[in-house]
């Protein structure tokens, strides 16, 4: 027996059986799957830090959106909220680091 205790996506229990096992799932209260959405994301968070690739980028978009609507947003107010902030303070596209700024006069 292997024990996880963690969110999963909603077709891996039927994988699991198909693969001939066994499992053991509940279905989360919205406290208790919203924490558990949080706590996904950092796992995804670090799996995309140390492989940093194209598949994990999306696992963490995915979690992101589910975080999104399970607060009661809607992905629209999302991209809206984006878009409102890329307007007002820009993007991160011209890859500016910023350095320093001199406070003295």
């Amino acid at each position: 027996m292997k024990i996880h205790n963690k969110l999963v996506r909603d077709k891996i229990p039927e994988i699991i059986e198909k693969d001939g096992k066994n499992c053991v799932t509940h279905i989360l209260s919205d406290e208790e799957y919203i924490n558990a959405l949080e706590t996904k994301l950092n796992e995804e968070v670090a799996e995309y830090q140390a492989d940093k690739n194209l598949e994990e980028m999306a696992d963490v978009l995915e979690v992101l959106q589910a975080i999104c609507v399970a607060k009661g947003y809607s992905l629209d107010e999302l991209e809206d909220m984006r878009k409102r902030k890329a307007n007002e303070r820009g993007s991160f596209r011209d890859k500016i680091f910023l350095e320093y700024v001199d406070e003295g006069k």
